[in-house]
This record gives structure tokens, C-alpha cells and sequence, in this order.
């Protein structure tokens, strides 16, 4: 039998290697492209005539967010999540307006409450390492014992399960309350907030190392046209992270446990509100870049459950839960929402359904319908700037042009380890080279 270096060399000499490699840097080097078959017309549009036909075998990128199953798709959805977000907190782009940054803005972390005690690493001022409440001193980061119970057998892995399964409730409860909020701080109902201003925002959910997940959102007061309109002058960023505390400690979602026990659902006791700066402030005061910001909604949003990556793919069966590369605590998670799945009283909840995901059932990255551009509207501007270079390329004109696709689903992924390996080193090199060229091209 042929070792792994053999395979590769045998494939690199192969006859149709070139056109594969062309293949594969098409899609930057996916782990897991989707291969097409057909044909690419471009058609007359008055006459029907085929002005330009290419087609045999393709790939196309499998689009998967989280970085541990493919870094390549992950890149560019982080871009993506990047333009999104930077065009609603700077504005300029994307259909809204740079006055933007004038409006009153609050970058907003909420987390979720303690279900037990677990292991910790806290560094005093002075950068010495405390002990934990295991009675050791956790030196390393990797440290696996880091987010585990201290006492699996008291850690509310039933409460845990609950909270994250009514995580994206919780949070709509939230944006509900906030606008109540807002509106009694300046003197209006609660109806008549609407005719005022606007609430806008988009949220980006990240995993804690307990398995617990945690939202940054980034939220915006605009005028009740939306982001081109200008904030109420009540509307200050004092009175926005005002109205924000208030709306965190008093939502809650009520649930029952197995056994009816009433289950009250609230947000976790920290709760960080930072003033959103621009490029340009010199203020001093301990706020955050709207820059900078920008960078980790994009960084949080490509993540997974921050486990393993077995827990980026859906549990199939009972049995796949032992096989997991996780640690015991996250394997309770994972159990604790299978389990509870199987009743009749969470039917509702698709617990097993998102078992891999520790009962997070929610997106990872949301945003209200006014905040900025969408994820569709950018894709799509992609697509029409390819075409556009196509069709310069061939010398023809848009307006007359009719794109006709058609193709057929092959299968997914590489054929071998060898077509991998190779696929992973050429999504390495896209990747170094364009963090080189983004190097030259920054000023310093």
C-alpha cells in the first residue's frame, strides 16, 4: 500500500493536475467543495444566439462559517461579516451614511448566569496567576480542566441546556424591553416610540469556555427613518447604556424543568457596556474603535462552540456522543440536550437536533432590518462585479447578455487524503498571501 507522500507525488504528476489546482484555487482551497457538472452560456438576449459556453466538471465552495471545518469559507464569510457590520458603525458604505458615527452607539456584551462553579484562570494587576477555586494555579491557557465544572455532579447541566436553548428568546425579549426603555427615558409610550427613533443593531453570539454562549452586540439609536435620519436630541449614549441595564435585569423567560419545577431564565450578573469611539478620537475615555470593533464581530462570528470541531457536525445518534473528542463537561452538555430532546415537554426546543451545539439553537451573527447592508445584497455584488469582468474580458455588452447555468450536483469533497492534504496547503498559501499584500498595504 502506497504511504501518504507517495499518493502526493503521484498526483502531482498526474496528467489533469493543473486543471484540478485550478479547481481547487477557484475556491480558495475549500476543505469540502460541492462539485457541479454542466455547462456556463452567455445568450443573446434578442435572439437567443450562444455568444460564449464553457462547462465540464467544477467546484464551488461548501460556504461552511466555522474556521474549524474550513478555514477558506470562513475567511471570506469573516469579510463578509466585516463589510456588514463596518458599514452600520461606520458608515460610508453600503448605503448608509458616515453621519452614522454621530449617532449614539454602545457596544454590548451579555452573557449568560452561573450554573455551577468551574475551573478559572484570573491574573492579578501585577500578572501573577491566582488559584482557582480547585485550589490550583492554572498557568496555561490550553489548560483543558479551563471551563469545566469543579463539581460535575452539582453543575445544573439541565438549567445550562434551558438557558441556551431560550438564548435567542431571551435576547428578542431583550430588544423588546430596550425600546420600552428608551422610550419612558425620554418622556414617550411605548408605541410612540417608533414615530421617534429607530433601534438598530446586529449581534454576534461566541461561546465561553464553559459552553455557555455569550452576545456582543453593537447597538444604534437612529431616527425613526432609519440610519440616514438623524437621533432625537434626547438621545444620548448615557441615556442608550442607561436603558440597557435596565432592560437586562428585568427580561425573563419562564420554562419548567423535567420534573415541573418552574425555571426562571435571566441574564448572567456580567454585563459590559463600552462607548463606541471613531478612528480619530482622542477623548482618552475607555471606549472601543468602531475599526476595531468591526475586526471582532467578523473574529467571533467564524467560531464554533470553541470544544473540538466534533462539535461543529450534528450528533446522529446516542452512540456518537462517546466517540466525541471533547471533555466531560461538554459531553454532559451534549448528553444533557439529547436526553432532554427525547422528551415530549422540549419537543418544541429541537434539542437534539442542535445537541452538537450544546442546545444553541439561534444564528450566530443577527442584525435588526435597518442597520446595514445584508449578507444576500453583498454576495450579490460579488457575482455582478465577476460578470462584469467576464463580460469585459469578452468584449460584450451587459444589457444584451442572458446567463444561462446549468449544472448538476456530483458530490462533495476531495477523493483521497491526497487531494485534501494538497487542498489545505494551496488554502494555506491564498491565505499567507493575502495577509502579506493586506501588510503592504496598510499604512504604517
Amino acid at each position: 500500500m502506497l504511504t501518504l507522500e507517495q499518493r502526493l507525488a503521484a498526483r502531482l504528476r498526474s496528467v489533469d493536475y493543473q486543471k484540478w489546482r485550478a479547481k481547487v484555487r477557484s475556491v480558495n482551497g475549500c476543505a469540502r467543495p460541492v462539485r457541479l457538472l454542466g455547462s456556463h452560456r452567455l445568450q443573446d438576449s434578442h435572439t437567443g444566439a450562444v455568444l460564449h459556453e464553457s462547462g465540464g466538471s467544477i467546484f464551488t465552495p461548501c460556504g461552511n462559517r466555522r474556521e474549524s471545518v474550513c478555514p477558506a469559507c470562513s475567511d471570506r464569510y469573516a469579510a463578509d461579516a466585516f463589510h456588514l457590520v463596518r458599514a452600520g458603525v461606520c458608515g460610508g458604505a453600503k448605503g448608509v451614511p458616515e453621519t452614522v458615527t454621530a449617532h449614539p452607539r454602545a457596544f454590548v456584551t451579555l452573557t449568560a448566569p452561573s450554573f455551577g462553579r468551574v475551573h478559572t484562570r484570573r491574573v492579578s494587576k501585577r500578572g501573577r496567576v491566582l488559584p482557582c477555586g480547585c485550589g490550583e494555579n492554572h498557568r496555561s491557557e490550553d489548560d483543558p480542566r479551563l471551563g469545566t465544572a469543579l463539581d460535575p455532579d452539582g453543575y445544573d447541566y439541565t438549567g445550562a441546556v434551558l438557558w441556551q436553548a431560550h438564548a435567542g428568546k431571551l435576547w428578542h425579549r431583550f430588544t423588546m424591553r430596550l425600546r420600552r426603555e428608551l422610550a419612558h427615558r425620554a418622556g414617550l409610550r411605548a408605541r410612540e416610540f417608533a414615530d421617534h427613533a429607530r433601534l438598530s443593531y446586529s449581534k454576534v453570539a461566541e461561546y465561553q469556555r464553559r459552553g455557555l454562549v455569550h452576545f456582543h452586540a453593537l447597538i444604534r439609536l437612529d431616527g425613526p427613518g432609519g440610519p440616514g435620519d438623524g437621533a432625537p436630541a434626547w438621545a444620548t449614549s448615557t441615556l442608550l447604556a442607561d436603558a440597557v441595564t435596565a432592560a437586562v435585569q428585568a427580561v425573563v423567560v419562564r420554562t419548567y424543568r423535567p420534573d415541573g419545577t418552574p425555571l426562571a431564565l435571566r441574564w448572567g450578573d456580567q454585563l459590559d457596556i463600552r462607548h463606541i469611539t471613531t478612528a480619530d478620537d482622542n477623548s482618552g475615555d475607555d471606549g472601543i474603535t468602531d475599526q476595531a470593533l468591526a475586526g471582532y464581530i467578523a473574529k467571533y462570528a467564524t467560531k464554533g462552540t470553541g470544544t473540538t470541531e466534533a462539535a461543529d457536525r450534528r450528533i446522529r445518534s446516542e452512540l456518537d456522543i462517546d466517540h466525541l473528542r471533547t471533555t466531560d463537561h461538554h459531553r454532559c452538555m451534549i448528553r444533557t440536550a439529547w436526553d432532554l430532546g427525547g422528551l415530549q415537554a422540549y419537543e418544541h426546543l429541537n434539542l437534539r437536533r442542535w445537541a452538537h451545539m450544546l442546545g444553541f439553537r439561534g444564528h450566530f451573527l443577527t442584525k435588526s432590518r435597518a442597520y446595514s447592508t445584508t449578507f444576500r445584497a453583498i454576495r450579490s455584488d460579488r457575482r455582478a462585479f465577476r460578470l462584469a469582468e467576464t463580460l469585459e474580458a469578452l468584449d460584450l455588452d451587459p444589457d444584451a447578455v442572458v446567463v444561462v447555468n446549468d449544472w448538476a450536483f456530483t458530490g462533495t469533497g476531495y477523493r483521497n487524503d491526497a487531494e485534501r492534504e494538497l487542498a489545505a496547503g494551496i488554502a494555506d498559501r491564498i491565505r499567507d498571501q493575502r495577509r502579506q499584500q493586506y501588510r503592504e498595504e496598510t499604512p504604517r
